[in-house]
This record gives structure tokens, sequence and C-alpha cells, in this order.
């Protein structure tokens, strides 16, 4: 049976992913196998951790999925596995809100009863560091604290000094240390870490990840103060019974659009999909013989001009839409089906044009947050139906949605109208995780089926 551990962080950019990708590679080359997860909605930092562990990172969000879901999902994806590690978001007590800490790290330790190893950036502060986990200890008495890690630390000396002033205050382990290393950061851009698209790592930088691991951590200790997992009761988003492929649904995997979580990927297959990867920026067409296409998040303001130029497969989409094809684009996907997109260099670029969104890339308006949306009817819920997902990207719309045309209306910003819904093809800035309603996939399968039946021979 597997074991588990959070790796949670004082606050955003302690450099968790970095010592959660060492831990995992280091455990790897022991012969374990490591199940890495993601606490939160992030992309980004799931593809470095899958990347070191060897195996898909899954996301684990207590705001967007309901408790018993985080549950199976957990479950699930440690069959099997020998540890699960379970990377935290910003601080180990943010979430949605500053008071109530859902969403947190903090509230994913509790929900799956694993301990807590918490990273400190060691930098500037000796026995102040011992301060700060005490208060992160005390702050939270049902969280179980399994230890610390230090991170940039000076020298053996500065180590020495945080180590025993952190132990005698809280009576916790300092399990090691990482030292200040440039060489180990992991290569980031403008949404965040750069993402390791089915690649693995870099050898130099695993090398010398795993050689930190195994030179200052006791792997050991921090393993043996992991939990073991507790299995999850009953199914309430897998089908008790394996459904045989009803549709074909072509889904956008490249450079440009590549925003998917594999739970997700995982439903829509459970329930009847057979899902045909093809690249917007390379293919001249859609796949052939697909009742429905998905294009998820990504980067198309990086591809801007590869997609503007493939003009045949533009065509191919307007003609699946023409025919009445479901189409469904979510943030970097409305970007692409919009009639055009302005890039950090002030350059427009001809998209689509399924609907009227014009995106332009800003560096200085951050859209990020939680979103609880209702419906309009799209392929994945019924008008009037809510579900919560999130927003990240750092685009605008030259003119905002209208309520007539909205995909959705986002119920916590007094019912903002949010994305399109035009024909067959809905585009919103909203991400959905699929485990966020035990509905959303098998919703999406019965839509793309009727369409399908509905269509003209």
């Amino acid at each position: 049976m597997a074991v588990g551990l959070v790796v949670g962080g004082v606050s955003s950019g302690v450099g968790k992913t970095t010592i959660t990708a060492g831990i995992a590679a280091a455990l790897r080359r022991r012969g374990q196998r490591v199940q890495p997860f993601k606490a939160g909605p992030d992309y980004l930092d799931p593809t470095q951790l899958g990347a070191f562990a060897g195996r898909a990172c899954r996301n684990l969000d207590t705001w967007m999925l309901p408790a018993a879901h985080v549950r199976e999902l957990f479950a699930r994806a440690l069959d099997p596995a020998d540890v699960a590690l379970v990377e935290g978001v910003m601080g180990l007590h943010d979430g949605r809100t500053g008071t109530d800490g859902s969403g947190s790290t903090a509230s994913l330790a509790r929900l799956l009863r694993l301990p807590v190893v918490l990273v400190v950036d060691a930098s500037s502060m000796a026995r102040s560091a011992a301060a700060i986990v005490l208060g992160y200890q005390l702050l939270d008495p049902e969280l179980r604290m399994a230890g610390v890690i230090l991170n940039r630390v000076g020298s053996e000396r500065h180590a020495e000094m945080c180590t025993s002033a952190i132990e005698e205050a809280t009576g916790l382990p300092v399990f090691g240390w990482f030292p200040r290393d440039a060489q180990i950061a992991l290569p980031e851009r403008h949404l965040g870490l750069h993402p390791q698209l089915g690649a693995a790592p870099p050898r130099e930088l695993e090398e010398r990840l795993v050689g930190l691991v195994e030179a200052h951590l006791d792997l050991d200790a921090l393993v043996a103060r992991a939990s073991t997992v507790e299995p999850a009761s009953g199914r309430r988003l897998f089908p008790e019974a394996p459904v045989a492929p009803r549709v074909r649904v072509g889904l956008a995997r490249d450079e440009a659009f590549h925003f998917y979580y594999p739970d997700s990927l995982d439903l829509l297959e459970a329930w009847g999909a057979e899902l045909v990867p093809f690249s917007p920026i390379t293919d001249a067409a859609l796949p052939p013989d697909v009742d429905a296409v998905i294009l998820g998040g990504g980067y198309p303001e990086l591809a801007a001009r590869d997609l503007a130029a493939n003009t045949s497969m533009q065509a191919s989409v307007r003609e699946a839409a023409g025919r009445g094809t479901p189409i469904y684009g979510e943030c970097g996907g409305l970007m692409y089906l919009g009639e055009r997109l302005t890039d950090f260099e002030g350059a427009q670029h001809s998209m689509v044009g399924l609907v009227p969104a014009r995106s332009v890339m800003t560096s200085d308006r951050l859209s990020l947050g939680y979103r609880e949306v209702s419906s309009r009817g799209t392929p994945f819920l019924d008008a009037g139906q809510a579900v919560r997902g999130h927003e990240f990207h750092w685009s605008t719309l030259e003119e905002p949605a209208r309520e007539d045309t909205a995909a959705y209306a986002v119920l916590d910003q007094e019912r903002r109208p949010e994305g399109f819904r035009v024909g067959s093809v809905t585009a919103s800035y909203v991400h959905l995780h699929l485990g966020a309603r035990a509905d959303l996939a098998p919703h999406f399968i019965e839509a793309v089926a009727g369409a399908r039946a509905g269509a003209p021979s």
C-alpha cells in the first residue's frame, strides 16, 4: 500500500516544485514508483513533476472539486504506486480567500490525511526560521506536520543554526537543506514554469537535483514520516463497467494547446470518447470523421504566426462548425476560435473567426482566480447548471462578451457574461476540471452523440 506526503511552502516562490521534483527523481532512482500530484489548478508545475517522476502528475483541488471526487481521483492514480508526493500551491494556508483556506494546501492535506513537509526559504535568516515554522505549526492544530526542508541555505553552518533553532522551538525534524544554486532553477516564462511536454527532464538538471537530495536530505527519514494512504470508497466519477467508444473527439495537442488535466481526459475516455490528437500548428486539417473538437488552453500567442499561416486548418475547423460539429475552446482555444490575436509585440494575426473575440496580449493585466459560472447551454452543462472553474490568462478581449451570446454567467461577479456560444461553438476563458461534477463528461458524450445523430447525412 502506498504512503503519502504533502510538500507545502511558507509562501509562493520558496522552491516547492524544485524540491518535490528532486525528491521524486531520487526515489525513482531507488526503484520506487512515485505518483506526483499538484494542489490547485496549475497546468505547468505538473508537467515538470511528471517528467521527474516518470508518470503523469494529477491535479487535486479542494475548491473546484467535491471532497469525495478528490479522494477518488487520488486513490485511482495510486493503483499502483509506492509513494504519493503532493506539491502544494502558494503558501500552506493560502486558498481562495484569506479567511477559510478553501482550496489551500492545508485543506487538501487534511482531506487526504497526509502529513506536511514544510519548505522554508532560509536565506537571510537563522533563528527567525524557527518563529516562522512555529507559527505554521500552531495556526492549525489539526494539520499534521511531518517536518521541515530548508532551501537557499548559504552554508553548512547556516543550516546548523536554522536546524537547531527549529527543532528546539517546534520539536519537528529538519530533514535537510538545499543550498543556493542557480543551476537547479526550473525555467519560466510569462504564465509560470516552462512546460515539459512529454519529454524527460534535462539530464544535467536531473543529476544535479538527485545529487543534492542524496547529499543534503535524509530521504529515509522523510519517507518514514509519510502516512499510509487511505483507500477511497465507491465510484462517483467513473462508470462502474467499461464503456465502449461512442464518439471520436479531435483533441488539439501541440506547443500551442496543451493545458489539459489528465483526469479530465481519462473521464472523457471512460465515458465513451476516442480522443484523436491533432496539431492546429502543423496539421493541414482536422482528423477524419471526428464528431467533436476540443481546443484547450496553452500558448497560442507564442505560435500565433504559424497558427495564422495554417489557413487550411482554419478552414477545416470552420467547415466542421458549419456541419454542426460541437467545438469547445478553453482560454487559448477561445483565442484561436476568435477573429484575431494581437501578440506581445503588437502584431495582429488572423484566427478562425467562429466567435466574435479579438484577443490582445498584455503584460500588466493578469486575470487569475477561481470562478463559479452558470451555463447558458454548453456541451458539458444544460442551461442554468452551475460549475466551479478558474481563469489564468494574460490576454484581454477588445470588446467584452455580451449577454446574448455568452457561454456562461459568472455567479461570483454579478453574473458577468463570459465566453461565447455561437451555433455549435463554445469558447470561454474559464478552465474546467471534469471532476468538478460527476455529470460533466457523460453529458459531453451524450451531447456529441446527439449532434452526430441529428447531423444531415
